[in-house]
């Protein structure tokens, strides 16, 4: 869903992630090993205001207290379209843009 599905469905995979990584550093782990930071690097620049919010929220909670992701996210290239999001995104993606870069 997060490479093939619609902006609405792309939006609530990111969504999805969220919600599994949030406060379970297992989960975190899991979502990066199963190849999730790629497309979710390719929503910051080619999803839904939505999607892109919700990916930068995604990939800050990956990267936090996670040297491994933080890499991975980085080799990914995630800071352009995060420090891009960061210059013209909607307010709440400016925030959690914010955030994914603080990580």
């Amino acid at each position: 869903l997060l490479t093939s599905g619609s902006e609405k469905a792309q939006a609530e995979a990111a969504a999805a992630l969220l919600n599994l990584a949030f406060r379970n550093a297992d989960n975190a782990v899991a979502i990066a090993k199963a190849g999730a930071i790629p497309p979710l690097v390719r929503l910051l620049t080619s999803g839904s205001e939505e999607a892109q919010g919700n990916a930068a929220a995604v990939l800050s909670i990956l990267a936090c207290r996670n040297a491994d992701n933080a890499v991975a996210i980085a080799k990914a290239g995630a800071i352009p379209p995060l420090v891009e999001l960061l210059i013209s995104g909607s307010k709440k993606a400016q925030a959690k843009a914010a955030g994914a870069l603080w990580n």
